[in-house]
């Protein structure tokens, strides 16, 4: 009977993970959650004093993601909102902002 819960889970895991593989605006979906800080599609409102993320290098967003996560880089919010991603999530956010200009 305890293997039910388990194979409950796993289950719900499998049919998340191919939901997320199937759709190929989840990044940009993702990503619209930045919008209220870092403008739309990640072109920042010039003297407001946040990063423009678009056209910036993937590897550069992964690293401070990673840091806000960590709690490596002070922040006020960013490392509540990137605790609130997965790897795999913040891999594709930052797919998204690197693409656009």
């Amino acid at each position: 009977m305890k293997l039910l819960p388990a194979i409950a889970a796993l289950s719900l895991v499998a049919v998340t993970s191919a939901a997320h593989a199937a759709d190929p605006n989840l990044g940009r979906n993702l990503a619209a959650t930045c919008a209220n800080c870092h403008g739309t599609n990640g072109n920042a409102v010039e003297g407001a004093g946040m990063d423009s993320l678009a056209g910036m290098d993937k590897a550069k967003i992964l690293r401070k993601l990673a840091d806000y996560k960590s709690g490596d880089k002070p922040a006020t919010i960013m490392h509540q909102i990137s605790k609130g991603y997965t790897e795999a999530q913040l891999d594709l956010i930052a797919g998204y902002f690197a693409a656009q200009k």
